[in-house]
């Protein structure tokens, strides 16, 4: 039996299937796009691949087995779309990592769960639930984000600190054991090159941020390393999730 003997829409393989995978590209390429703006791990490519994919899985579930269905076969069409959530689990999986107390990748994770999700309702023809979900995730990211930088700080909060210091003079040891001295946990550091001084290459100052966590004042401990030999400038500011 070919295609065209069984009518290829009626076996799932219509305009309407096909409108779906493409609600669901557009709903997570969306998601994706605002990963890679802000310079986060599963950006365009990974949302795009996980939203389109979910969509014909749900599509296979519902419409993939209907040429075998008997009256000695059932089958429960859900079955195959309910193994999304597993499989997701093991991709969000390996973006999640522990750094000492530190655990990194949990909002990169859940955005790829939520990605899924879009995926599987416009698989499953649910195009507005799709849509509504998406537009909740780009509340919650950009509405929500600023009022958790306004909550007060607390010893658990994880906060930034950008210092700029110039290499040679053992700078970067110096802030780390002020940070320690004052209470603070360095969770995580990252720096970049600002600019060469000299040929010779002394003189090469280097921008650093330190995620900290700590009960202290991060103020008093920004003054506190204003004044370690070897540092030109200090300032804080919110983690970005």
């Amino acid at each position: 039996m070919t295609y065209a003997s069984a009518g290829w829409q009626s076996v799932g393989q219509g305009w309407w299937q096909v409108f779906d995978i493409a609600v669901a590209l557009v709903l997570s390429a969306c998601i994706g796009l605002e990963r890679e703006l802000r310079h986060r791990d599963a950006g365009l490519r990974t949302q795009s691949i996980v939203g389109v994919a979910s969509a014909l899985f749900v599509l296979v579930s519902k419409y993939g087995f209907g040429d075998i269905i008997g009256p000695h076969v059932t089958l429960d069409p859900s079955r195959v779309a309910a193994q999304i959530v597993s499989g997701i689990g093991f991709l969000g999986a390996g973006l999640i990592f522990v750094r000492r107390n530190a655990v990194r990748g949990l909002t990169t994770a859940a955005v790829v769960w939520l990605t899924a999700a879009v995926g599987a309702a416009a698989g499953a023809g649910l195009p507005l639930l799709a849509v509504i979900v998406t537009a909740a995730h780009f509340v919650m990211v950009y509405g929500l984000s600023p009022i958790a930088r306004r909550l007060p700080d607390t010893k658990y909060a994880s906060r930034r600190i950008r210092i700029d210091y110039v290499e040679g003079h053992g700078t970067m040891r110096k802030v780390l054991l002020q940070c320690t001295e004052l209470g603070f946990a360095v969770e995580e550091l990252g720096s970049s090159e600002v600019e060469t001084g000299n040929g010779d290459g002394t003189g090469r100052r280097v921008s650093v941020v330190l995620d900290v966590r700590g009960k202290g004042s991060l103020q008093e401990l920004a003054s506190a390393l204003d004044e370690v030999d070897g540092v030109r400038g200090v300032s804080t500011r919110a983690p970005v999730e």
